[in-house]
C-alpha cells in the first residue's frame, strides 16, 4: 500500500523539490495542503513540465503551478463510490477531505482494488436450457448470449467484481463446455471461477448441496440470465443489518386488468374501477444466504429457492427482503433479449 503521507507538500516548497518528492513516490502526482493538513490543490508531473515550458524557473515555489481546483472527494462514503468516481473521472488517485477540507486519506488506482476485495463467494446458476428463447439458445447456453460485446455472464462477473467479489462458482449443465472453455479459472477476467456439475435439474437451491465445500461467510445465489446495476455491497450490508438466514431481492411489479373491475354487496353494485392498476413484488432471481441455510437443502433432489425460503419462514429462521430500485431485467424471452441489447450501452458502459 503507498503511504499518501509521503506526498503531502506546502505550497512553498520548490519545484525543483517537488519534482524529488513526485520521482522517489513513483506516483507522478503530490498534494499540497497549509499546516494544518488543508487541502490547498494538487501537482501531477504534467503541471511541472508545462510550467518549465513557459520558463517558469525550478526554484519557484510548488504553488506557482499547481491545480487550485483539485476533484477531491469528502470523507463518510463506500469505497466503491470513490472507485466509480475514479473510473468515469480516470483518475489515478482521489484526496479523501473532512467537512473542513483536511486530507484524511488518498485513494490510488494502484490500492483501492485491494481495499475493496471481498472473500464473499457467488454461485451462478447458468445450467438452464433456455427454452423460451429458442432457436437463439438451440446451439449456445442462454448466459453466453452476447449483449454488448460480451456474453451476459461476463457481464454478471464483472458487475460483481466491480464491487470486490472475485470467488465465483457457476451451476452448470445444459453445453457446459461452452461456457468452461470460455471462462476456464476465471484468471484472464481476475477472478476465481469454480464449477459444479448438474447432471439433472436441481432447482436453483437443490444445485447447492452439490458444493464441495460450505462457504464460510454469507454467499450470493443468482440466476445467470440477469442484467441489472444492483449495489451488491449495500445488499450484503442490508442482509447483516436484518440478522437474516436469508435475504431475497424483490422488484415491484405493476400489471393493468382491461377492464372495468366490479364490487359488489350481494345484488347491488358498490362500485366499477375502470381498468386499475395493480402493484405486487415479485422475485428477482438474487439472494443472499447464510452457510447453515444448506444443511436444509436435500441431496441431489430437486429443490427450488422458493422451497428453501418456504421452509426458512415456516422454521422461523429470518427472511429479509431488499426491494430492487436499480435497472434489472430478466432475459427470459426473445424481446426481453431485444431490450437488453438496445439498453445495454446506456446503462452498462
Amino acid at each position: 500500500m503507498i503511504n499518501w503521507k509521503d506526498i503531502l507538500i506546502t505550497p512553498e516548497i520548490s519545484v525543483i523539490s517537488t519534482m524529488r518528492i513526485i520521482d522517489q513516490s513513483a506516483l507522478q502526482f503530490a498534494v499540497v495542503v497549509d499546516k494544518d493538513s488543508h487541502l490547498l490543490g494538487t501537482v501531477t508531473d504534467g503541471d511541472i513540465r508545462r510550467g518549465i515550458l513557459k520558463g517558469l524557473p525550478l526554484e519557484s515555489p510548488i504553488q506557482e503551478v499547481m491545480n487550485r481546483s483539485p476533484v477531491y472527494e469528502r470523507v463518510g462514503k463506500k469505497d466503491f463510490y470513490y472507485k466509480e468516481i475514479m473510473r468515469k473521472r480516470q483518475l489515478r488517485q482521489l484526496p479523501i477531505v473532512s467537512n473542513t477540507n483536511q486530507i484524511q486519506r488518498i485513494l490510488f488506482a494502484e490500492d483501492i482494488n485491494q481495499l475493496l476485495q471481498k472473500e464473499n463467494v457467488i454461485v451462478l446458476m447458468v445450467g438452464g436450457l433456455g427454452t423460451r428463447l429458442r432457436p437463439l439458445t438451440d446451439d449456445i447456453p442462454k448466459p453466453m448470449l452476447k449483449v454488448g460485446d460480451k456474453p451476459i455472464l461476463e457481464t454478471i462477473i464483472e458487475s460483481f467484481k466491480n464491487f470486490g467479489f472475485k470467488n465465483f462458482i457457476l451451476s452448470v449443465n445444459y453445453k457446459k463446455e461452452i461456457i468452461k472453455d470460455y471462462f476456464q479459472n476465471g484468471r484472464h477476467l481476475g477472478v476465481n471461477i469454480e464449477y459444479i456439475e448438474e447432471d439433472k435439474r436441481l432447482g436453483t437451491a437443490g444445485a447447492l448441496s452439490l458444493l464441495d465445500e460450505w462457504p464460510k461467510a454469507p454467499f450470493f445465489v443468482m440466476n445467470g440470465d440477469l442484467l441489472t446495476k444492483i449495489n451488491y455491497e449495500q445488499l450484503l450490508d442490508f442482509h447483516y443489518e436484518t440478522k437474516a438466514a436469508a435475504t431475497i431481492c424483490v422488484r415491484e411489479y405493476e400489471y393493468q386488468i382491461p377492464y372495468g373491475v366490479i364490487e359488489t354487496e350481494n345484488h347491488r353494485l358498490r362500485s366499477i374501477v375502470e381498468k386499475p392498476v395493480h402493484k405486487n413484488f415479485v422475485n428477482a432471481g438474487i439472494y443472499v444466504l447464510d452457510p447453515e441455510v444448506l444443511r436444509y437443502i436435500p441431496q441431489n433432489e430437486f429443490f427450488d429457492m422458493p422451497d428453501l425460503l418456504k421452509m426458512m419462514i415456516e422454521l422461523q429462521r429470518g427472511v429479509s427482503a431488499f426491494p430492487l430500485r436499480e435497472y434489472w431485467l430478466d432475459i427470459g424471452r426473445v424481446d426481453d433479449y431485444e431490450k437488453a441489447i438496445g439498453d445495454f450501452r446506456g446503462v452498462f458502459v
